[in-house]
């Protein structure tokens, strides 16, 4: 087997490990923070995401996959949701003026109202940003989720649930947390879509 191959092959089964402690460990985390999804939306709430690097690119998908859809056998309504990553004009703005620490915090404050949700995706489980756009959220009554890894870092003390993947590699990190992300949405589906 070649060193490439041997790498593939380190990395699939590494994934697939840290996949089986999350199964083995943290459905009912999991099963907690749909049941917090479902109830908000039921509420008239909408969740918000928000995240750095690759947890931001996460955001947007795991937001799109509420609005448009997760299951392509489903046609259902949109469900409310948005990520906090793609305004680029309220990123700029406020990173220049605030600094880059309150570009999540400024748009919670402006947009989020009970019975909201913010999911704060962070892999360190310390990015300030996040941190200041959770702090302003329970200051406004929102429930806030974090998807961590690592231990958690702060942010698994600030958040009302933590959803802390068991590993210290960040690849394996966010291929957890889309995994979980679309479990969520398939769970919020399930519950609140007829098919």
């Amino acid at each position: 087997m070649s060193r490439r191959e041997d790498y593939i092959k380190k990395h699939l089964l590494e994934s697939a490990q840290t996949k089986k402690q999350i199964a083995e460990q943290m459905t009912d985390q999991i099963s907690q923070a749909a049941n917090l999804l479902i109830l908000s939306i039921k509420q008239g709430g909408k969740i918000m995401f928000c995240g750095n690097g690759g947890s931001a690119a996460d955001s947007q998908h795991l937001a799109t996959e509420m609005v448009v859809r997760l299951s392509s056998s489903l046609d259902r309504g949109a469900l409310p949701a948005l990520a906090l990553t793609t305004d680029t004009s309220i990123l700029t703005a406020c990173g220049n003026d605030y600094g880059f620490d309150h570009i999540f915090s400024r748009q919670v404050d402006a947009l989020g109202r009970e019975p909201d949700i913010l999911i704060g995706i962070s892999t360190s489980g310390n990015s300030a940003n996040i941190i200041k756009a959770i702090e302003t959220a329970r200051s406004k009554k929102l429930t806030t989720i974090g998807l961590l890894g690592k231990n958690g870092g702060k942010l698994r003390d600030l958040v009302d649930l933590a959803v802390v993947i068991p590993s210290d590699d960040v690849q394996h990190i966010q291929e957890a947390h889309i995994t979980i992300g679309h479990i969520l949405i398939a769970l919020v589906e399930m519950e609140l879509v007829s098919r």
